[in-house]
């Protein structure tokens, strides 16, 4: 009779799958919570700013403030993550949120609009965490498999976003009559919270450290310390590797065509006259195309390949850009085009990063992927602004022409690069 061999019960193998799904639920539970917190805080930023200056022009910058906060916030995390593990990192951003949480209550309590948007800058710590926890899924992926576990953690951004501004007008309520503060602070408050849990979540649960247990696996060291080093390692590692260059353009592209048109919309609805219901209802659809169908973007990406994917995201933006740009006073034609602008965002976001991810390797990894969110938010921010000037200085159908222009470049730019890399392979 031939004994077993020893550890037969469990293989290697079977031991890591059993971790990648404990992490996938923790980073998932993590997104939920932390998505709230991002989210309650976004709903009402930019009417308080507005109630405390006294300036529609300054209350802009409420948004500005939060996709700068997740810029520079970027860089930080990833140099965490690179020096200690990804809990390090994003334990830092969400701390980084919960603090800009707690400054901005102070600020609404005693009245101060520059405090404010200071403290929003640390709240975009939140947006920071959730994009990186999005990497944080595919350390200890399977060959063929980081599209869909990162759709995965990008899926679970749904409920937060969803319930988070429906949280808001209880939380301020809540926030006046049990905790006596003052008007519109609660929701802060209540994001804080948030951001707390979402702290717990992953020292508590993110262990083992994904990045930590995969370096310890392929017998790779920590990256050096220093932020100037981070984006070194990165600018190095991406001028010797086309395809994760490649795929952060293709990152940038489509978080720049999203959030130029999003951000518009609600301004070119409100002045065709529709109501504030029905605007509503177009975000929405807009959100479920960016998130809810991720998990299936993920699956084509490890199926067909995360170029086809790219390819077909930029295809969908381009399908967006012109249905916004001919809707005239058709809110259906909107309303498809948003979804559009959500699905082709989500086929850039999940495709790009799964590409980022394993065109890297494990060490630069995460320089490489902080670099490519800070740039992503400060794409999406210049987008905003520019998206502005377009529709306050000539329409929005300009600006769906001028979104399609690039979108159409970015594609015709994939192609060359695809073909020249199918002409070099078999050389």
């Amino acid at each position: 009779m031939t004994s077993a061999p020893p550890n037969a019960e469990i293989s290697p193998s079977g031991r890591i799958r059993g971790i990648q799904r404990r992490i996938l639920v923790v980073l998932s539970a993590a997104q939920i919570v932390g998505g709230v917190g991002v989210a309650v805080g976004l709903a009402l930023s930019s009417v308080v700013v507005d109630d405390l200056s006294g300036s529609t022009v300054i209350s802009g910058f409420a948004g500005t403030a939060t996709v700068l906060g997740a810029a520079l916030l970027a860089l930080p995390t990833a140099k965490a993550a690179g020096r200690s593990g990804r809990r390090a990192g994003l334990a830092l951003a969400y701390l980084a949120a919960l603090l800009g949480c707690v400054i901005s209550v102070a600020a609404i309590s005693i009245g101060n609009w520059p405090l404010l948007l200071a403290g929003l800058v640390l709240v975009g710590g939140g947006s920071a965490g959730n994009l990186a926890a999005r990497y944080s899924a595919t350390d200890l992926s399977p060959p063929g498999h980081a599209a869909r576990h990162l759709s995965l953690v990008v899926w679970a951004a749904t409920f937060g976003s969803v319930a988070g501004p429906n949280l808001a007008e209880p939380a301020d309520r809540i926030g006046m009559e049990s905790l006596g503060l003052v008007e519109k602070a609660g929701p802060f408050a209540f994001a804080a919270l948030a951001f707390a849990v979402a702290l717990v979540i992953i020292l508590a649960g993110l262990r083992p450290d994904p990045l930590r247990l995969a370096r310890e696996l392929d017998g790779t060291q920590p990256t050096g310390r220093g932020g100037k080093r981070t984006v070194r390692t990165a600018w190095r590692t991406l001028r010797t590797t086309p395809m994760a260059r490649n795929a952060l353009v293709m990152i940038a592209v489509s978080h720049t065509a999203m959030v130029s048109i999003m951000s518009m919309t609600p301004v070119k609805l409100h002045h065709d006259g529709s109501s504030l219901d029905v605007i509503g209802i177009v975000i929405s659809l807009h959100i479920a195309g960016m998130y809810m169908m991720s998990p299936v973007v993920g699956w084509l990406a490890d199926k067909a390949g995360r170029v086809p994917v790219l390819m077909l995201g930029m295809g969908l933006l381009l399908a967006s850009a012109a249905l916004a740009g001919t809707a005239g006073h058709r809110v259906w034609q909107v309303t498809l085009a948003l979804f559009l602008l959500g699905l082709g965002w989500s086929c850039g976001l999940v495709a790009g990063s799964a590409l980022v991810s394993e065109s890297v390797a494990l060490e630069a990894r995460p320089a490489v992927q902080g670099l490519s969110d800070l740039l992503m938010n400060v794409c999406g921010a210049t987008g905003t602004i520019i998206a502005g000037a377009i529709v306050g200085g000539l329409s929005y159908g300009v600006l769906g022409l001028v979104v399609g222009v690039m979108v159409t470049a970015a594609g015709l730019w994939l192609v060359v690069v695809r073909r020249r890399a199918a002409d070099a392979a078999p050389a």
